[in-house]
């Protein structure tokens, strides 16, 4: 149904679609046309698109301002600067208002097309419908990394975590509340839902290419966003750190006794040499800087949260 027919009285429930973006100039518009699509197959909901732009260099804003202007269910949220890919997709979730937000990315790996699906669990009674990936088109080797580190995230969690499970999909109501009364400044997502303990439904499926505009991530923010898994939902490492340092100390202890012993047996036979001096110098100095690193990591998130910036600062809204 168009905007123009939409009068405040429409008792029809609301769906939000909640997309984050950064240079996408190539993606944005198909992909408000294809939800506006997806809609037409679903007339017992109004629905509105929330689109948050991380300061756009390539003409995205222009975009967005057009899109706006020309349909009313698209509300425009433009930061004043990059807050980056953690705070500023969150700030959109918690500006929705519909009975239900499905979060998705701009760059048309997500697939629109799938929010009948969603809506259709929620329906049924799930407080959260996730999207998992079974697979990934084209080069498969982050995939595969992604993969492992799911796992490794889902042994060290306190709570049951999602493997290949990105935001992509719909939360209710209720869940998005819960996210607001966090007030988290800096939160890893994927791990609240976790943490929730609601009812969730998955959907698979196979993420298609990119086909326009380059990837935004880097090695930087795949592993910001890897080290926020760790940190907020498990002290496993902490724990780690201490049992390995009483485990090195108690071998140190032992290795020690037994070259003193040899060498009083066999004192002119046996030159101790400075070669287990040098490999045990540098292998205890590594074992201390990878675990000073960890605690190095935990200190930065207790940082994070006791500074307790906004999320965004927004520079302006449209629609809203």
């Amino acid at each position: 149904m168009s905007a123009e027919f939409e009068t405040p009285s429409d008792a029809r429930p609301l769906l939000s679609v909640v997309t984050g973006c950064f240079n996408e100039a190539e993606s944005i518009g198909e992909l408000v046309e294809r939800v506006e699509s997806v809609f037409t197959s679903l007339p017992q909901y109004r629905h509105e698109i929330v689109i948050i732009d991380n300061a756009s260099t390539d003409g995205t804003q222009d975009i967005l301002r057009r899109l706006a202007g020309s349909n009313r269910h698209v509300k425009v949220i433009l930061n004043a600067r990059n807050f980056g890919h953690i705070r500023s997709p969150f700030h959109g979730l918690l500006q929705a208002d519909g009975a239900a937000v499905i979060c998705m990315a701009s760059d048309l790996q997500d697939p629109p097309e799938m929010i009948p699906q969603f809506v259709a669990a929620w329906e049924g009674g799930a407080k959260a419908v996730l999207a998992i990936k079974d697979s990934t088109e084209g080069v498969g080797i982050f995939f595969v990394l992604r993969k492992l580190y799911y796992r490794i995230v889902e042994h060290l969690a306190d709570a049951r975590t999602f493997q290949n499970f990105t935001g992509f999909g719909l939360y209710d109501r209720q869940v998005v509340d819960y996210c607001r009364s966090l007030q988290d400044p800096y939160p890893y997502f994927r791990g609240i839902i976790a943490e929730t303990g609601l009812p969730t439904a998955e959907v698979h499926y196979q993420q298609p290419a990119r086909k326009r505009g380059i990837t935004k991530n880097n090695f930087y923010t795949l592993y910001d966003l890897a080290m926020l898994g760790i940190t907020s939902h498990s002290k496993i490492p902490l724990r780690l750190a201490t049992m390995s340092g009483f485990l090195v100390s108690l071998v140190s202890l032992v290795v020690g006794g037994v070259y003193l012993v040899y060498k009083l047996l066999f004192w002119q036979q046996f030159p101790v040499g400075t070669a287990p001096l040098v490999i045990g110098l540098f292998f205890f100095a590594s074992v201390q800087l990878f675990f000073i690193g960890i605690l190095g990591e935990y200190i930065g998130s207790i940082h994070t949260q006791v500074l307790k910036r906004p999320l965004v600062v927004e520079k302006e809204r449209i629609n809203f």
